[in-house]
């Protein structure tokens, strides 16, 4: 009996020790928790590591095919996604040394418009092969050209009709009658209208930097041309009289000259100093059609 009730005891005592134990390892956990999360609050939000991204370079293959035989040309390989027709152009002209960029016309299909110098090959492409139908588009010229050879033609033709050469009229005739002022007046007006041409095509219009072929060139300064001769050839000519009416229709001719010259005011701002000035420049509305120029 007297074991029995020592055995209880000790039993009892162990189950208050490991309560104790426990107890005093809940205690230690929950003292753990609190100053692991007093941490966490104090050091802020967690920061996750930098993703790596790998750009990875799309690259596309050209098939250039021509337009009429349907026949390979070449293929223009290792084009990135952000390269444009202009860029194919070039590495074209590479591979072809006889067509020159400006004489390229691609297309997206056969028969269908020509596509843009600035159009992406990652607008048009839809797979990694894209296949351009080639037409060559001939001799090309610059529209600044153009311009440039129709004002300048006009000017020097008028004056060498207006110096008489004996080329053209009569020597003797010729110093034997002196000019009327109106042909004076008539020189002066042609060579004005035409140097404001010359100078707003060089410093007032924006012109567009395609190209245009050759026979457009070629009919252009044969009408500038044609008609400042046909022109010319009258009003210099020794047996030139005057006008009808007199002095009161040169002077309403003078008015509608002037009238019909556009005066437009233009903003230039000096980087220099910052401040903005003002002039005056006569200017006409020319070759505002298809956007080849636009005026400041």
């Amino acid at each position: 009996m007297f074991k029995r009730h020592r055995s209880l005891t000790s039993e009892r005592k162990r189950e208050i020790f490991s309560q104790g134990v426990t107890r005093s390892m809940l205690r230690n956990d929950l003292r753990n928790f609190h100053c692991l999360s007093q941490l966490v609050l104090s050091a802020g939000p967690l920061k996750s590591a930098p993703v790596s991204k790998h750009s990875k370079t799309v690259h596309f293959e050209i098939e250039i095919l021509d337009a009429q035989t349907r026949k390979q040309i070449c293929i223009v390989d290792k084009v990135v996604q952000t390269s444009t027709i202009h860029d194919v152009k070039q590495k074209f002209h590479k591979e072809c040394p006889k067509w020159y960029p400006s004489q390229v016309g691609l297309q997206l299909e056969q028969g269908g418009p020509f596509l843009k110098d600035y159009i992406t090959i990652q607008s048009i492409a839809a797979s990694s092969i894209v296949t351009l139908y080639f037409t060559d588009l001939g001799q090309q010229v610059s529209w600044t050209t153009v311009f440039l050879a129709e004002y300048t033609g006009p000017l020097l033709i008028y004056l060498l009709f207006y110096l008489r050469i004996p080329y053209i009229y009569d020597m003797k005739e010729s110093s034997r009658r002196l000019r009327h002022p109106v042909v004076h007046l008539a020189c002066f007006c042609h060579c004005i209208h035409y140097i404001r041409y010359l100078l707003e095509t060089l410093f007032v219009h924006k012109v567009s930097s395609g190209h245009t072929p050759l026979k457009n060139l070629i009919k252009g300064c044969a009408f500038y041309w044609g008609f400042t001769s046909w022109i010319a050839y009258y009003i210099n000519h020794p047996q030139y009289t005057p006008p009808s009416f007199g002095n009161r229709q040169v002077a309403v001719s003078a008015i509608n000259f002037l009238e019909l010259m556009h005066v437009f005011q233009v903003q230039i701002i000096t980087p220099s100093h910052g401040c903005f000035s003002w002039c005056h420049v006569l200017t006409t509305p020319t070759r505002l059609d298809h956007g080849l120029v636009s005026q400041s």
